[in-house]
């Protein structure tokens, strides 16, 4: 819960996460991120103009290397970005989108077997740059 008056969190409609300090993608740690199971789906609201969104993603080593995820970023309902599928012990994936104009973003993690629900997904070093 916020002012409104700079990117949050919609906790209604998204949903679990944890923030974390120092998540690792493939032995490197990250200063923060956020962890999440798939399928996983976090809103946020940006309630200002921003420029863009930059993170790097993977699976986190809390899995000993298993597991395989994809990962998406929308933008207002819109898919403007898609990894190719990670597997854990590989390193992070950069994701750079531009957000000129948009309203939501929407962080997006789906398992690629019923057995990939196990693994944690890292947004890491997420940054969303504004004005």
């Amino acid at each position: 819960m916020g002012d409104g008056t700079k990117p949050e969190v919609r906790t209604i409609g998204s949903g679990w996460m944890w923030q974390r300090q120092s998540p690792r993608i493939d032995g490197t740690t990250y200063a923060h991120g956020v962890s999440v199971h798939a399928p996983s789906s976090v809103i946020i609201d940006l309630h200002r103009q921003c420029t863009a969104y930059d993170a790097v993603v993977g699976v986190d080593d809390l899995g000993l290397g298993l597991g395989a995820l994809r990962f998406s970023v929308y933008a207002d309902g819109v898919r403007l970005w898609r990894s190719a599928v990670v597997h854990g012990g590989e390193p992070a994936v950069p994701v750079h989108v531009p957000l000129a104009g948009r309203r939501t973003l929407r962080l997006v993690v789906d398992p690629v077997t019923p057995v990939d629900v196990l693994a944690l997904g890292d947004w890491a070093q997420s940054q969303i740059s504004c004005r």
